[in-house]
């Protein structure tokens, strides 16, 4: 989601996501790429939970969501040769605290792929395959999620040499992804047996989102704390304060998905608390998202007047703002209000149009070679030994 790159740390290795020979460039290939697939899924995802129909936006969709998978086998197979042939380069990204954060990406990216192949890859592979792919991905995703956000808050606690002036949006990273597998799961539990498996789901969903819900909580005042009392981000880190809004809007995302399949799971006396659970909770994180999210732009206008350069920072700007586009999208379905139903549609075409910005920008950074692939070497200082 962002440039894992410090000012003074740029690598001179140009971009190649190319496996077969290339080493030196995929030593320098971090984890931050997973933030493409991600974003790029999302945009699948929004598209298809739209309460308006638009002529050819299915379509468009699905040919979205085949180019997420594409990049998720891509991404996923040039990682693991990284760690196979790096692995002194892959502990150094864990060892660091500014990259460690974003191994976040990797079962976040598993798990949107997997909700946009149900959303809209069923259209190509069939209802009955779409499950299963979901199944497996959002299976994968959540055991990885729940490992990455137990050895990264491990690695910050004990391993990392962190102060006040430190705190930075990408934290975040850490604890979101089952927050992620808590809006995505919901979309399974109407194809599991009736009974106490679908149960299980829909509760265990909810059990993830309060593990996200209160890690973030944690999080959150030390991060505008670093904003408010110590100096700015890096004008080309700025698009990271857009990661902020992944877990307002995704969690009101998963609230009102898990709503919207509770009756196919619970009786009616959990229905209707649910239901309520995902206006009450929904309307006011939203509320500060949209603060946020004026926040934010304001200071990458900032930003951008005082020369902030492309680079893979800018992907913060697709999946945060996406999941703002599926909150609204459920509010709009639990309220019925067109005061949900027009903003949705507005979030969508802003994130269809940064997307589009971000592709284009990646590309001609790509094939320019003008782009860093990702960290450089971990710096000892930043490291506890004890």
């Amino acid at each position: 989601m962002v440039s894992l790159t410090r000012p003074a740390e740029r690598p001179s290795v140009s971009v190649s996501l190319v496996v077969a020979g290339r080493s030196p460039r995929l030593r320098q290939l971090g984890p931050n790429w997973y933030a493409a697939v991600m974003g790029t899924a999302i945009v699948a995802s929004a598209g298809a939970a739209l309460p308006q129909r638009i002529p050819g936006l299915r379509a468009g969709c699905t040919v979205v969501w085949a180019l997420s998978a594409v990049m998720l086998a891509v991404v996923v197979t040039a990682r693991a040769a990284h760690w196979l042939r790096h692995r002194d380069q892959a502990r150094l990204h864990l060892l660091d605290p500014a990259v460690a954060p974003f191994y976040g990406c990797l079962p976040m990216a598993l798990l949107s792929v997997g909700g946009a192949t149900l959303a809209v890859g069923r259209d190509v592979l069939g209802e009955r395959t779409a499950v299963v792919v979901d199944a497996v991905l959002f299976g994968t995703g959540t055991v990885i999620g729940l490992v990455v956000t137990v050895s990264i808050l491990y690695l910050m606690l004990v391993r990392h040499r962190l102060g006040p002036a430190d705190a930075s949006p990408a934290w975040v990273l850490t604890v979101i992804p089952l927050m992620v597998a808590s809006a995505v799961g919901p979309a399974l539990v109407p194809h599991l047996p009736a009974g106490q498996a679908r149960e299980a789901l829909l509760f265990g969903c909810y059990a993830m989102f309060g593990l996200s819900l209160f890690a973030t909580l944690t999080l959150l005042p030390l991060i505008f704390g670093r904003l408010m009392l110590h100096n700015l981000l890096p004008l080309a880190l700025t698009p990271t304060v857009f990661i902020v809004l992944g877990p307002l809007g995704q969690s009101t995302t998963a609230v009102g998905q898990l709503a919207d399949v509770a009756p196919t799971a619970v009786d009616g006396s959990y229905t209707h608390a649910l239901r309520a659970f995902a206006v009450v909770y929904g309307v006011p994180v939203m509320g500060f998202a949209l603060l946020w999210l004026a926040l934010s732009t304001a200071l990458v206008v900032r930003a951008l007047r005082r020369g902030m350069p492309f680079s893979m920072a800018w992907w913060a700007f697709t999946f945060p703002i996406g999941t703002c586009v599926t909150a609204t999208e459920g509010l709009a379905r639990h309220t019925g209000l067109t005061v949900f139903q027009w903003p949705a549609v507005g979030l969508f075409v802003l994130l269809v149009l940064v997307w589009a910005v971000v592709w284009a920008g990646t590309l001609r950074g790509v094939f320019s070679g003008a782009l860093p692939a990702g960290p450089g070497e971990a710096r000892p200082e930043a490291v506890r030994t004890g």
